[in-house]
């Protein structure tokens, strides 16, 4: 892996299958044990710092972090010097002179992770920034498809709903297609960003295009991001259109969601608790996939350093000391 990971087109493939191959390999069991700490961190810092709400997201990452042994610090914007008008570029100055090892971001603007990698030595992970980009959660789904599919390349999606203001759309697009896999985005034209077809996706506006995908990937209506524009003429009409319930599911045909669900605006009840839903295993998927990431870009990194013709021995026996604690996981 590069230093940061700030986006899903900073990796290749063949990185991908390599985070989630350790995600699944090391890390996919450890909540089944009866010790659920590996010391892979164990002296490591890794620093939370959240300007949105989350729930999925800001657990798994803590999680992520305490169950890899690092020492978690967690920054909510609302209870610290942000609510007193700190700049980001402050506040990560500040947070760096503690000497983290990651920092895990998320944001309501477009940027601000690659912003933040400017003023830290840390690692920087992107938990998502404004409708910009959200890689960690494209690994986790592309992780949750290979359990239930196991091969990718071919395989047919279909995402729907509200892809204009939608981080998880964006990084998804991309993700998929480099595994492989078929786009089909479904929504309302307002809803669709401008240059909709640069994405290399194909375009319905309606669900009877649902009939010819394996997976369908519903998106949460980001009402917050709408502001007073009327980007739908109502959200009665919306649901009549784009809610998809059992009715709308065939053959072996799964359905994903990034989280919250508004049940009844772009999923139906009965669907958001039957079996062909894979919610709750994304939500699995991302502790594992979370702790793999942190993994790679933490023993990568120094394994490179280590490898450098500038590297002393601290460095390497750093490096050393860092892999030999990942095998203990197994």
């Amino acid at each position: 892996m590069n230093k940061h990971l700030l986006s899903i087109n900073d990796l290749s493939r063949e990185e991908m299958e390599s985070i989630l191959a350790t995600a699944r390999k090391d890390f996919l069991e450890l909540p089944k044990r009866d010790i659920k700490k590996v010391p892979t961190l164990r002296g490591r810092t890794v620093i939370d710092l959240f300007y949105e709400k989350s729930t999925r997201t800001s657990t798994s990452f803590e999680l992520a972090g305490k169950r890899l042994s690092a020492d978690v610090i967690n920054v909510k914007a609302d209870s610290s010097a942000v609510g007193k008008g700190e700049s980001l570029k402050d506040t990560v100055l500040t947070l760096n002179a503690y000497g983290p090892d990651i920092i895990v971001i998320r944001h309501p603007h477009v940027g601000a992770p690659a912003f933040v990698a400017r003023y830290t030595d840390a690692h920087v992970i992107n938990a998502g920034d404004g409708k910009g980009g959200h890689p960690t959660q494209c690994l986790l789904d592309i992780f949750s498809l290979k359990q239930e599919y196991g091969e990718l390349d071919g395989l047919k999606v279909a995402i729907v709903g509200d892809i204009l203001h939608s981080r998880v759309a964006r990084s998804n697009i991309a993700g998929f297609r480099k595994m492989g896999m078929k786009v089909t985005l479904i929504a309302p034209p307002p809803l669709l960003p401008r240059g909709v077809e640069s994405l290399g996706a194909e375009v319905a506006y309606s669900l009877d295009a649902l009939a010819g995908v394996d997976v369908i990937y519903l998106l949460r209506m980001q009402k917050e991001r709408h502001g007073d524009t009327g980007m739908i003429p109502s959200l009665r009409e919306y649901i009549a259109r784009y809610c998809v319930g059992l009715r709308h599911i065939s053959g072996d045909q799964r359905v994903l969601h990034p989280g919250p669900i508004n049940r009844g605006v772009e999923i139906e009840a009965e669907l958001a608790d039957s079996g062909e839903n894979l919610i709750l295993q994304q939500v699995e998927a991302g502790l594992a996939v979370r702790m793999a990431i942190m993994y790679r870009i933490i023993v990568d990194s120094a394994a490179a350093s280590a490898e450098s013709p500038k590297a002393g021995a601290a460095g390497e026996d750093r490096a050393g000391a860092d892999i030999k604690n990942i095998r203990a996981v197994g």
